[in-house]
C-alpha cells in the first residue's frame, strides 16, 4: 500500500487525483482543482452528528454517524469511492483535518479490498500550505503587465507565453462589466487555491518572471491578493495597440458568438438565447450611471435591435453598431486615462504580435 502523505507540493505539482470526503457544503465553500467530492456524510447527516457531538460527546457522535451511514447508504458510498480509487490508482483521499472521517473512509475501502492512502492534515493543512506558498511566491516573483484598450487581445498574448498566468481564466471572468460567463465564478477560496497552484508550477520550472494581464483589484467577484495587487502597481507594463475595427471584431467574437454559444450549450437553443440576451442587456444596464441616461438608451436600443436581428436570422452584423460606440465613447477614454497614469512604467508598445514577440525575447 502507498503510504499516507503530507507532501502537498508534489500533490499539486502533479495534479494528483483527490477524493474529498467532506460534506457537500464544505466542498462548495472551498476545494482544489480536480478534486471530486464523494462525501462520507451528506450535509444533514453531518449537521445531526455535529449536534450530537456538542451535546453528548465524541463517542455518541461516532455511534450516531455509523447509524446514519449504514446498510445500503454505506455500501453505495463505498461503491462510489471504489470506482474513484480504481479509476485513479495514484490518488489520495482527505477530509477536513485528515482525522476521523478520512480514517473511516480509508478503513471502509480496505474492508472492500482497496488500500487507498489519505492526506495527513487534510483540507486544512493543504489550504494553509497554499496560502503560505502564495505569499512567498508573490514576493519572489517579478511581474510584467500586459495592458491595452478593451478588445486588443491581451488574453491571447498571455496564452501565447510560456511564463504567464491567465488570471481571468482562473477567475472564470473576462474582467469587464460584460465579463461574466454562462458558468459561475469560483469562490474566493477556490480562486486563491488556483492562483497559488499556478504560481507553484511556474516556480517549480524556475520561472519567476511572470506576465499577467493588467487587472483591477476585482475580477468579477474574485479579489486579487493584496500583496499581488501591490506588486502589480509597481510592475513594468507593455501596451498592446490594435485598431478599433479589430477590437470590435474581437468583442463580437468573445461577447456575442462565444458567450451566446455558452448559454445555448447550457440551456438549449431557445432558452439559451433568451438567457444570453438578458445577460447582455443586464451588463449594459450595470453601466447606466456611468453612461448616462441618453447614451444608455441609445446603446440599449441598438443592442435590442441587434438581438432581434440575431434571433430572426442568425446574423450578428448589427451587434457592431453598439459595440463600436461603447468602445469609442466609454471604454477608450477610460483606458486612455489609465495609459497616461502608467506612462512611466510602459517599457514597450506595439500590436499584439509585436508585444508577444517582445515578451518571448525577454524571457516570458
Amino acid at each position: 500500500m502507498r503510504p499516507d502523505t503530507e507532501d502537498f507540493s508534489t500533490l499539486f505539482l502533479s495534479d494528483t487525483p483527490l477524493l474529498d470526503v467532506r460534506a457537500p457544503m464544505e466542498f462548495a465553500q472551498g476545494s482544489f482543482p480536480g478534486a471530486i467530492n464523494i462525501p462520507l456524510m451528506d450535509d444533514d447527516e453531518r449537521h445531526r452528528v455535529g449536534i450530537c457531538y456538542k451535546e453528548k460527546g465524541q463517542e455518541a457522535a461516532i455511534q450516531l454517524g455509523h447509524q446514519l451511514v449504514s446498510g445500503s447508504i454505506k455500501s453505495g458510498r463505498v461503491a462510489k469511492w471504489t470506482e474513484f480509487a480504481q479509476a485513479h490508482p495514484n490518488g489520495y483521499l482527505y477530509c477536513f483535518r485528515g482525522g476521523l472521517r478520512s480514517r473511516i473512509s480509508q478503513q471502509w475501502l480496505a474492508e472492500a479490498g482497496i488500500q487507498y492512502p489519505r492526506i495527513t492534515g487534510g483540507y486544512k493543512a493543504m489550504r494553509s500550505f497554499l496560502l503560505d506558498s502564495l505569499e512567498r511566491q508573490i514576493a519572489e516573483s517579478s511581474f510584467i503587465l500586459i495592458a491595452g484598450f478593451t478588445g486588443c487581445g491581451k488574453t491571447q498574448v498571455v496564452f501565447d507565453l510560456a511564463s504567464a498566468i491567465d488570471l481571468e481564466k482562473l477567475a472564470n471572468h473576462r474582467g469587464s462589466s460584460f465579463g461574466k460567463h454562462a458558468s459561475d465564478q469560483p469562490t474566493q477560496i477556490d480562486f486563491e487555491n488556483r492562483l497559488a497552484i499556478a504560481l507553484l508550477k511556474l516556480h517549480a520550472q524556475n520561472k519567476n518572471r511572470i506576465a499577467l494581464e493588467d487587472e483591477s483589484r476585482l475580477i468579477g467577484r474574485c479579489a486579487l491578493p493584496l500583496s499581488m495587487r501591490h506588486a502589480m502597481q509597481h510592475s513594468p507594463v507593455v501596451w498592446v495597440e490594435e485598431s478599433t475595427e479589430s477590437r470590435v471584431e474581437r468583442i463580437l467574437s468573445d461577447y456575442v458568438e462565444d458567450l451566446g454559444g455558452q448559454f445555448r450549450s447550457k440551456y438549449g437553443e431557445e432558452l439559451g438565447f433568451e438567457a444570453f440576451s438578458n445577460r447582455l442587456l443586464e451588463s449594459l444596464q450595470n453601466l447606466y450611471k456611468r453612461l448616462g441616461g441618453e447614451r444608455h438608451a441609445r446603446l440599449s436600443s441598438l443592442m435590442i435591435r441587434a438581438l432581434q436581428e440575431q434571433k430572426a436570422s442568425g446574423k450578428l452584423d448589427l451587434h457592431r453598431d453598439w459595440i463600436r460606440p461603447l468602445l469609442i465613447e466609454y471604454y477608450d477614454p477610460m483606458y486612455e486615462h489609465q495609459r497616461e497614469s502608467k506612462a512611466s512604467r510602459i517599457v514597450f508598445s506595439g500590436d499584439r504580435n509585436a508585444v508577444t514577440q517582445y515578451l518571448k525575447q525577454t524571457g516570458y
